[in-house]
């Protein structure tokens, strides 16, 4: 194929008139080129028989700089065969290309790709005359494109690659792995106790903390691995040319390692820790989403297992998640079926030896799985929002079935920390005791130690609102947290209930009673009732009596009663 513009156009080649012309007066048009000579971008006209006619200045530098000179006339053949040398496309697709542009009249452009500049050539057909060609530097925006592209893979925060860039050499691993069997690993790691550094110094510090993680992470791997940010507090690491999973172990360890070392940030000595997740291809995956899910589900384990720790992935942990997620499913739908129960396990006041309240504890009757269990499903409510809900219901079921007791009894429900988050508590337990007509000393509000070490001002104006009302408020398993008498001091609490693990180290342990007797000397000195929670035995209740505890709650007594077995028992019962 003749690289020669004039046989592209011999076939088109016919007398066509001029269209415009020149003004007489006009300068004569051998000074056109210095009007052309001003234009930025390069332009040469090619007239019919292939000749270069017109070659303005700056034509002349931008070919200069592409290493083509013009030395005497420069013919059409010579010039593409020069630009082609260094274009993108092959030659016979740039031809293929001027044909169509000269058969639709259109233009045809490609680059040119020099050492230390890229041209854009533009060559459109003039009918019946020839061409023209227009030349720009693009070396300028092709930078700035490339360093957009740069960036648009990259975190601006730790400068680390983002999700986009991990997914591209999670790809070219993947290749790898199917080519020549090469193997790699994929950590995802979560930092744990981050989210308190940024509620309580701010943003700035907590993004300053990430930085420093990101360094640390950088130093623990090979050139060839990959530390990626994906999100607020999550890191993922693509561990490539991995020979054994001891391999991959040894890097998890550095990270929980590294990671839970002390970081001093502006002043600030702050101590967070890391979970991690492991998933190795091909064992887990030979896919990106194989590995990455199962590289989550690692991880999810990892934080279930206390955290500060790493985990690998194992074909169980699937089977686990697809059951938790069939449970969630169930349980979003189990508030309209109705399928929640409330048991009741009484209360007994050791001064007369009678039954003053019950404890409201909620049971799931699946329609296939039968009776589930409160721990199997009361941490997933939590963990997915649906706590607040079921809460509320329990209050509303509690204040109408406590309506049917004997006067003198009350009901006491365990409220959670989501709860006491929604903006909801107050109002839910005014519309419950309205609604029910229960007077609201009869109900009584159980929270734990998580209650109070979340947003603590402003749940303790919570309580003092329901004190105001006339509802009582208890602390539930009182001694297994580490600032139970500072929560003692802040607000004055109508009850403690003592955890089960005292009551049964009363025959296991010989600073049992020791125990069980300071708080209930503590209780009785605040003018708080205490309750012993667990009491199985005769033996526990009488030394219970001994050490002071006004009542006691267990199965010597009861066992969480069905709601609708309860009043058979209250009439029954003979202490």
């Amino acid at each position: 194929m003749s690289a020669d513009l004039h046989h592209l156009g011999a076939a088109q080649r016919k007398v066509v008139p001029l269209t415009i012309r020149l003004d007489q007066s006009a300068a004569p048009l051998h000074t056109w080129d210095r009007y052309l000579d001003v234009i930025r971008h390069g332009i040469l006209m090619i007239d019919a028989s292939g000749r270069v006619v017109i070659c303005t200045d700056p034509a002349e530098r931008l070919l200069y700089n592409m290493n083509i000179e013009r030395t005497g006339n420069l013919s059409s053949r010579q010039l593409l065969r020069a630009l082609c040398a260094g274009a993108s496309q092959s030659r016979q697709e740039i031809f293929e290309a001027l044909r169509s542009a000269r058969d639709l009249q259109t233009s045809a452009s490609f680059e040119v790709a020099g050492q230390d500049h890229t041209l854009q050539v533009e060559i459109r057909s003039v009918a019946g005359e020839g061409w023209v060609a227009t030349l720009e530097d693009v070396s300028a925006r092709k930078a700035n494109e490339a360093r957009a592209d740069e960036l648009a893979r990259l975190d601006p925060l730790t400068g680390l690659p983002n999700r986009l860039l991990l997914r591209e050499r999670l790809a070219g691993a993947v290749a790898r792995l199917q080519r020549n069997e090469e193997a790699c690993a994929l950590l995802l790691i979560d930092l744990d106790r981050f989210k308190p550094v940024n509620d309580t110094l701010g943003h700035p510090i907590g993004d300053a903390l990430l930085a420093k993680v990101a360094d640390r992470l950088r130093s623990t791997v090979r050139p060839t691995d990959t530390v990626a940010r994906i999100g607020g507090d999550e890191f993922i690491i693509l561990q490539t040319g991995i020979r054994e999973a001891a391999d991959a172990q040894a890097l998890a360890r550095r990270i929980v390692d590294l990671i839970g070392r002390t970081y001093m940030v502006e002043g600030h000595l702050l101590t967070i820790g890391a979970s991690v997740g492991v998933a190795l291809a091909p064992a887990d995956g030979t896919s990106a989403d194989k590995l990455l899910k199962n590289a989550d589900l690692a991880l999810y384990r990892a934080k279930l297992d206390g955290r500060g720790t790493y985990r690998f992935f194992e074909p169980e942990m699937d089977a686990r998640m697809q059951a938790r997620r069939r449970l969630e499913l169930d349980m979003r739908q189990a508030l309209a079926r109705r399928e929640f129960q409330l048991h009741y396990q009484p209360q007994m006041q050791l001064d007369g030896d009678r039954l003053i309240g019950c404890e409201a504890l909620i049971r799931w009757k699946h329609p296939e799985r039968g009776m589930i269990s409160p721990l199997d499903f009361i941490p997933l409510a939590e963990e997915i929002g649906l706590i607040v809900p079921i809460g509320e219901w329990v209050i509303r079921q509690a204040c109408r079935d406590a309506m049917t007791w004997p006067t003198g009894m009350s009901v006491a429900v365990n409220v959670s920390p989501a709860q006491f988050k929604s903006d909801r508590l107050v109002e839910t337990i005014i519309s419950a005791l309205a609604s029910s007509g229960l007077s609201a000393k009869r109900l009584e509000v159980e929270i734990t130690e998580g209650v109070l070490l979340q947003e603590s001002q402003r749940t303790l104006q919570t309580l003092h609102r329901l004190r105001e009302l006339g509802v009582r408020v208890s602390m539930d398993d009182f001694g297994t947290g580490y600032s139970s008498l500072s929560y003692l001091r802040s607000f004055p609490f109508d009850k403690i209930k003592i955890d089960r693990s005292f009551v049964k180290d009363l025959s296991d342990k010989p600073d049992g009673d020791a125990i069980i007797r300071a708080i209930a000397g503590l209780g009785k000195s605040l003018g708080m009732t205490t309750v012993a929670e667990g009491v199985e035995t005769p033996e526990q209740m009488q030394r219970i009596r001994d050490e002071g505890c006004t009542d006691v709650q267990g199965y010597l007594i009861s066992r969480p009663i069905p709601a609708d077995d309860l009043l058979q028992f209250i009439a029954s019962y003979q202490p």
